[in-house]
């Protein structure tokens, strides 16, 4: 036991240690930054200033809220209603095999007394303010057919939207309304966008109203699904759903950076984590040619076009499977004009190279006619460049110049003359030569190679063929793969044969 006044000196010193602690805590404010967690923690970093600083702009990440986003973004973003009258499907009637006169399979008999009744039917989708004119941007696929667009906007105003263009080769169209304070969302730059950036979709889904969803930005510059003709898709995996289409993909500082367009459901209608938007910069060049003339003008290069997959490079001693093959040249066209020929391999233009054909049918559309481009063209082995002018696009019904990717097979085919009857019905020109397929096996690696009834195959190995015994004896001289130039409809391309 210690004695009352060595208790009295311990007190003393106890407070006063105190206090010095506290006085040397009050003069440092360093020990608020520590961890508390051990003397030798590493410190955490302070927050990066986000490169855009007005609070109501960007995402909070202080305080990890997107609520700044949406409130800037979402009241641009507007709910459309469509109407639309609809006829019922044609009854159908069939042909006897082989060939129908359009070609194969049911024919509809669109005689007036075999057409379903008139009835009306609605639609939904979302769109997007993109000035205070009052232009929206949304899909074709939404408004397409439609006899009446009515169009919601987040402030509860309902008003009644004009058409001015629309492009069903991109799937956007441009929509107008008569108003006045309309807000506006501010464009982004869909180049600058990468794969991980966070990404917010708005729309409204199902038409239950406007709905947001967060997710991250999973490829860039997606193609090849067959949803449009000109594809250069922003994936995500933020929600889109029905009804989500035409709505805004935007990015963290509340820019629209695409269009919502459509999802990848297997076996299902709704979102399965991957949706595609299309990139703001091409919609942006599209939606501006819809205002300035109710049109889209592309540049038109005259050839059909695939891409050169690693088995065809090798057929055409090319070292690297990159580019685009020209598998057909359309007569008087620019391509034609510029001396470009069946079998070369574009592989850039003005510099920039292309990885696939998809690339190039982009670049080469996005072009004004009568622009001057140099290709870096492959041609037996030897790279060159030609500059083409580009021409305008002549029919915007005839469909892009298309790829067809070809792919390993064996023949699996079953082959008989091209006559001129059969010429005709498949809408050949007069004098065409070659031979028709009339089946291919299923399951064969014909099949794989997406080789079907009705195509012609006009040469093998580079050699013209006039009818089934010169095709006969060709294969059989070929070896274990061929080169086949196959001719479906007005395209032309190239498939590699292999045998099993």
């Amino acid at each position: 036991m210690f004695s009352r006044p060595r208790k009295r000196r311990i007190l003393a010193f106890t407070a006063l240690s105190a206090l010095v602690f506290v006085f040397a805590a009050v003069l440092s404010t360093d020990w608020l930054n520590e961890p508390t967690y051990g003397k030798n923690a590493p410190v955490i970093p302070a927050l990066a200033v986000p490169a855009v600083v007005d609070p109501a702009a960007v995402w909070n990440s202080a305080s990890g809220t997107f609520a700044p986003v949406v409130k800037k973004a979402a009241p641009a973003v507007v709910s459309i209603t469509v109407s639309k009258t609809e006829r019922a499907p044609a009854r159908m009637r069939n042909f006897p095999f082989p060939f129908g006169p359009q070609g194969f399979g049911p024919t509809p008999d669109e005689s007036p007394d075999r057409r379903g009744p008139e009835r009306r039917s609605q639609g939904a989708g979302s769109g997007v303010i993109i000035n205070d004119a009052g232009y929206i941007v949304t899909n074709h696929h939404v408004i397409d057919g439609a006899d009446e667009i009515k169009v919601h906007l987040a402030d509860r105003r309902s008003l009644d939207a004009k058409l001015i263009g629309t492009d069903a080769k991109t799937d956007i169209a441009v929509l107008k309304v008569e108003a006045t304070n309309l807000p506006v969302l501010p464009l982004g730059n869909s180049d600058h966008v990468e794969i991980g950036d966070i990404v917010l979709a708005i729309g409204n889904p199902f038409g239950i109203g406007q709905t947001v969803t967060m997710g991250i930005v999973g490829a860039t510059g997606r193609g090849n699904l067959g949803i449009e003709d000109y594809e250069d898709f922003i994936q995500t995996d933020a929600a889109i759903n029905p009804g989500n289409s035409g709505g805004a993909l935007v990015n963290v500082r509340g820019e629209l950076v695409g269009i919502n367009t459509a999802i990848l459901a297997r076996g299902g209608g709704g979102n399965q984590g991957v949706g595609f938007a299309v990139p703001v910069n091409l919609a942006h060049h599209v939606m501006s040619q819809l205002v300035d003339g109710g049109r889209v003008v592309r540049g038109y290069l005259g050839v059909s076009i695939q891409d050169l997959n690693p088995k065809m490079a090798k057929a055409f001693d090319i070292a690297e499977a990159r580019g685009a093959v020209v598998g057909g040249v359309q007569p008087d066209g620019p391509a034609a004009d510029a001396g470009l020929k069946q079998g070369d391999v574009i592989v850039g233009m003005d510099g920039k190279q292309f990885a696939d054909a998809r690339e190039l049918r982009l670049n080469i559309a996005t072009e004004p006619p009568g622009s001057t481009v140099n290709l870096a063209v492959i041609r037996s082995g030897d790279e060159q460049v030609i500059p083409v002018t580009l021409g305008e696009f002549p029919d915007e019904n005839r469909g892009p110049e298309r790829s067809a990717n070809g792919r390993s097979s064996s023949i699996g085919l079953s082959i008989d003359e091209l006559t001129p009857t059969v010429a005709r019905q498949l809408g050949l020109p007069a004098g065409a030569q070659g031979v028709v397929v009339v089946n291919v096996k299923p399951g064969s690696p014909a099949a794989e190679a997406g080789l079907r009834r009705g195509d012609v195959i006009v040469e093998v190995a580079r050699q013209p063929i006039g009818g089934v015994a010169e095709f006969t004896e060709a294969i059989q001289g070929a070896g274990d793969s061929v080169l086949l130039l196959i001719q479906r409809g007005d395209n032309t391309f190239f498939v590699v044969l292999e045998a099993e």
